[in-house]
């Protein structure tokens, strides 16, 4: 069992009251950088037609090409009321196909069509564009997914304790 951390204290001479500061918090600064990516990605993403929520569906699918969409809910983290209307945005946009699993009729499979195989190849200039846009070398963003992935699993962890 892992010891739980000692949290941390506020600088030598800091009242206590400036841990209630908006800019001190780490969760609006997380807030602020998912909505700067949000707003580059919306403009990004223009060109291929489709929103951020529905890049990450079909990143998901352009690796495993067909899911059961509860796994790809857990994949993403989304839950079905969110993870519905995406999809079906998706279909009509004849990029992905929704059926029932032939091996268990109360699951749904999503599939990418060829339509949405060959999106795959556009899509291939959003990494690099979000990367230059960071000012990060490549060392760097891979550092700050690895912080921000045990990030989220200390998060998870204390959820769940």
């Amino acid at each position: 069992m892992t010891p739980t951390p000692t949290p941390p204290q506020p600088a030598a001479g800091a009242p206590e009251e400036n841990w209630l500061l908006l800019n001190g918090q780490i969760c609006f600064s997380l807030h602020s950088a998912a909505r700067a990516f949000n707003s580059l990605y919306r403009v990004i993403l223009k060109d291929l037609g489709i929103t951020y929520p529905q890049y990450l569906v079909m990143l998901v699918l352009w690796e495993r090409d067909e899911l059961p969409v509860k796994q790809l809910g857990e994949q993403l983290r989304l839950d079905s009321g969110t993870l519905s209307p995406l999809l079906k945005r998706l279909e009509a946009a004849g990029l992905v196909r929704r059926e029932r699993s032939a091996r268990d009729e109360r699951s749904v499979e999503v599939r990418l069509t060829e339509q949405g195989r060959a999106l795959r190849e556009q899509a291939l200039q959003v990494p690099p564009r979000i990367a230059t846009a960071t000012g990060f070398d490549i060392a760097e963003i891979n550092d700050l997914r690895t912080r921000l992935d045990t990030l989220t699993a200390q998060l998870d962890a204390a959820v769940d304790n």
